[in-house]
């Protein structure tokens, strides 16, 4: 079974193009790639992990709202009973808040200029591709 990884957008952030070159690659590399689309609160996110049975999620921030939105993600999973779901995330984050949020349980943080094939190998050396996630 292939790893299956949901990547949203967490807020109000109206940017996505990187969020939608990540989904290309990680399809790319075998992954199953749900992709939630724009202004995705963090309990619809939560909704459609736990729905796809996913086993990763990449939140994807550019508007300063991370240190707010993606704890909140990882909230919401385990109100679902879903606190396997790895959260990780990307966009500008600054990197005295990448700690923060990986006491909130959201690691790696992948910021600009991480190449495609660093976020690949992450993902492939993190989930078990033989693991039913169900």
């Amino acid at each position: 079974m292939a790893v299956r990884i949901l990547i949203a957008k967490p807020g109000l952030d109206g940017h996505d193009r990187g969020a939608k070159v990540v989904v290309r690659a990680l399809r790319d590399a075998g992954c199953e790639v749900v992709y939630s689309g724009l202004h995705q609160t963090p309990a619809q996110i939560a909704d459609t992990a736990v729905a796809e049975g996913v086993q990763g999620v990449g939140l994807s921030a550019l508007s300063g709202a991370h240190l707010t939105l993606f704890p909140s993600v990882v909230e919401e999973l385990e109100k679902r009973g879903a606190s396997d779901i790895v959260v990780f995330g990307g966009g500008v984050i600054p990197d005295k808040d990448v700690p923060v949020l990986a006491e909130s349980g959201v690691a790696p943080i992948f910021g600009p200029g991480t190449s495609l094939e660093t976020i690949e190998r992450w993902v492939h050396d993190h989930f078990d591709d033989t693991e039913d996630p169900d």
